[in-house]
């Protein structure tokens, strides 16, 4: 464990716990709230309470009413896993390494953890890619570890894909079964509970089940072209919504039934923009802007609040909210809470890098109107002919049209052969994003304004995609060898047991047991924040993960006095 950690873990320790939010007072330490985390996959703000009433979700549209629902929320890629890595660190995907979609299979509860030599893609320089669990710097934790450090009942169900496998130290529970309802007695809880069905494939997996909303009845987007198979497929996309909003009601329900619904503070957004083509991967507003609500017991603060929100402050802010102060590697702010941030932010940034098997370098910084592109290849062509979305009726239609010469303007943008070395949007005007003004001189003052805040915020995150991804690799992996992380080493005097790690920024995990097991990433690890207190003739059972290495042996001794 690093001293950093550890100085972190003992500064709060003293802190009460409590919450504080928006001038609310704080409640006593054992009132602290459980914060419960309803994530969903691929959706825009097409909902009610942004202004699209095509999908029915009267359960949404409740929770919202009595939210605080943001109207400038941000996803920093807008694709899964590099977006993922950001909400769990509260760090930019490309100063971690986590920016290329994807690494390997470590997409659902503590991940596939193995990674065989196998060629992924090829990056810009044209090397072949391997598969690979992406080693971070050490110093960065998910930060779901100082919430556990602080008393809190942390599960996932059950999606991780945070683009390396997830340490045993993240969870108490990680998996299908996951979820608030275990936690011991008296427990706060933080639980996150994924929702696939609007994901990307559930447009064709979903393909037979009824529509629940009309083709003829959705609106269209200028980049597409009025047709039946695109209208279908939009249409499926608004029934898989109405879906969610049903899955979110039954959420709802189970906690209203335990009597927690008071107790718990409630989010809601999705990990990127829609699912139809021209949304996910991109980095436009199709791609990045999202929903987000937060619901406070009684319906405190309910209301619309229009700053930006960017995914890296999704960490801090619930840390904010538990009454930790955030630790000051994160690169993301608080926007709640006690140690919410005085100043909103005046810029929101995002990147795209590898999309499956196609290598490329974008970068892009937002402010509330205006939106600037930087391509590093504008050699490369806009469109991405990647093979998972051609599932799709409507994108296979709409490769046909651009065949068959059948697509121009605003729908024939998006398969441009080569792209500017920058582009200019003015978000009001153009909200999809369609006519680039880079050229015009009106807008010369904010773009070189853009230009210089981007610039700068590469070199402030030392953005790592300044290499191709193969020679990453090869940094984070000598040799093509994932590294493995050293084994735990255990003092065990006078009913006191301290464990530490050589390996820098490696976090431990024990299980204490008092009859013998032989566990495995299910066991229940906790977190060695600070020494444990052990009976004799228990069964002590220690590993350490640095995230990206190899977990450690696992060490296991009987407790006594020595």
């Amino acid at each position: 464990m690093t001293t950093n950690l550890k100085e972190h873990f003992a500064a709060i320790a003293l802190l009460a716990g409590s919450l504080s939010t928006m001038g609310a007072n704080p409640p006593k330490q054992t009132e602290r709230l459980n914060i419960l985390w309803l994530s969903c996959e691929d959706i825009s703000p097409t909902l009610s309470f942004y202004g699209d009433s095509t999908a029915h979700t009267p359960n949404l549209d409740k929770l919202a009413k009595e939210s605080l629902v943001f109207t400038r929320a941000f996803a920093t890629v807008g694709v899964c896993a590099p977006s993922r890595s950001s909400i769990i660190t509260g760090m930019y995907p490309p100063s971690i390494g986590t920016m290329h979609m994807r690494t390997a299979l470590d997409v659902a509860g503590w991940g596939n953890r193995k990674y065989p030599e196998k060629t992924l893609a090829t990056d810009v320089a044209g090397k072949p890619v391997r598969q690979y669990s992406a080693v971070i710097p050490d110093y960065v934790k998910c930060f779901t570890e100082y919430l556990r450090a602080d008393g809190y009942y942390c599960t996932n169900n059950a999606k991780t894909d945070y683009q390396f496998a997830a340490p045993i130290t993240a969870w108490d529970e990680n998996g299908n079964q996951a979820g608030w309802q275990n936690r011991p007695s008296g427990k706060p809880f933080f639980s996150v509970f994924n929702h696939d069905i609007t994901h990307e494939s559930q447009m064709w997996l979903n393909k037979k089940l009824p529509q629940t909303v009309k083709p003829e009845s959705v609106p269209l987007p200028d980049y597409y072209p009025e047709n039946s198979v695109v209208r279908q497929d939009v249409a499926r996309n608004y029934s898989n919504i109405e879906l969610l909003d049903q899955q979110i009601g039954e959420k709802i329900d189970e906690l209203k039934k335990a009597g927690l619904y008071d107790k718990t503070i409630i989010f809601f957004f999705s990990d990127h923009g829609g699912p139809l083509p021209r949304g996910k991967r991109e980095i436009y507003d199709t791609g990045l802007h999202v929903p987000l609500l937060v619901h406070f017991p009684g319906g405190a603060h309910a209301g619309r609040n229009d700053e930006l929100i960017s995914f890296v402050d999704l960490a801090p802010t619930v840390l904010s909210l538990a009454g930790i102060k955030p630790p000051e590697y994160m690169q993301g702010k608080a926007f709640l809470g006690k140690y919410k941030v005085p100043e909103p932010r005046k810029y929101i940034f995002g990147s795209g890098d590898r999309f499956d098997d196609f290598s490329d370098r974008v970068r892009m910084i937002r402010d509330k109107r205006y939106l600037f592109v930087r391509n590093f290849y504008p050699e490369l062509p806009a469109y991405k002919d990647v093979a998972y979305r051609k599932q799709m009726d409507m994108m296979q239609e709409l490769l046909r049209l651009r065949d068959n010469k059948e697509l121009s303007g605003p729908t024939a943008y998006w398969f441009r052969l080569h792209k500017t070395k920058e582009e200019f949007y003015d978000c009001d005007t153009d909200p999809f994003n369609l006519t680039n003004k880079v050229d015009d001189p009106m807008y010369a003052a904010k773009i070189n304004e853009l230009r210089g805040a981007l610039d700068q915020h590469i070199n402030n995150i030392h953005d790592k995609a300044v290499i191709p991804e193969s020679q990453m690799i090869e940094q984070m992996w000598p040799g093509g060898i994932q590294p493995v992380t050293a084994k735990s080493i255990v003092s065990n005097k006078k009913e006191t047991i301290r464990i530490s790690c050589s390996t820098p920024g490696a976090s431990i995990g024990y299980i204490l047991s008092e009859k013998e097991i032989k566990p495995d990433l299910n066991s229940g690890w906790q977190l060695y924040h600070e020494p444990v207190k052990a009976k004799d003739g228990m069964f002590l059972y220690v590993m350490s993960n640095r995230i990206g290495f190899a977990d450690s042996e696992v060490v296991q001794i009987k407790t006594g006095r020595r």
